[in-house]
């Protein structure tokens, strides 16, 4: 992994918070940077509009590129604020934007979430991705514990969750809507990982 183009900051107000300026990172295959309005048309038609990427999101399906203009200015009003920390990922060289993964810091921890353009499953992008984030969040000395849930059904993320060193805790019975699948909550694993 190559060195970080900020390392993370504590702000006074407060809780912990971070320095939100250009926070970059890089493996060896991607180049995670926060996403900008830009980003619109790669990820409408990347993915956003994919009912089989979008199946186990909290989100439907985006039908037009104007939902997707507004998802990208949640992402920057979360970096203003520092209530979520969302990155596009995109392949290094190309820079080709293929998914995002945010994290929303609390207090001593930190959740994830993520999502990859159908193409590029199965090549060990996520697992590069995510593992780079938590490495960077570990970095912050307040945060002790990075978690994130999958539908039961999920197993593929379930299994990005492995490979990053996370440990599934439990089974959390009716925990979130996964609209694409059924209006009423379903079941998720709890995995996290801790230092």
């Amino acid at each position: 992994m190559k060195r970080n183009d900020l390392e993370p900051t504590r702000l006074s107000s407060g809780g912990w918070r971070l320095l939100l300026e250009n926070v970059r990172l890089a493996t060896a295959r991607l180049e995670l940077r926060p996403p900008t309005l830009d980003d619109a048309q790669a990820i409408f038609s990347g993915y956003a509009q994919d009912r089989e990427v979008t199946r186990y999101l909290v989100w439907r399906p985006h039908s037009n590129l104007e939902e997707t203009r507004m998802f990208l200015q949640s992402c920057l009003d979360g970096w203003a604020s520092g209530s979520e920390l969302t990155w596009a990922i995109t392949l290094a060289g190309s820079g080709d934007l293929i998914g995002m993964v945010a994290s929303g810091p609390c207090g001593h921890k930190a959740d994830l979430g993520y999502v990859l353009a159908r193409p590029y499953w199965g090549n060990g992008y996520m697992t590069e991705a995510v593992s780079a984030v938590i490495e960077w969040l570990f970095s912050v000395p307040e945060v002790y514990r990075v978690w994130a849930v999958c539908d039961t059904a999920n197993l593929a993320s379930a299994r990005v969750m492995e490979k990053v060193g996370m440990t599934r805790e439990g089974l959390l019975k009716r925990w979130n809507v996964h609209p694409n699948v059924s209006s009423e909550p379903r079941d998720c694993y709890v995995y996290a990982r801790v230092r």
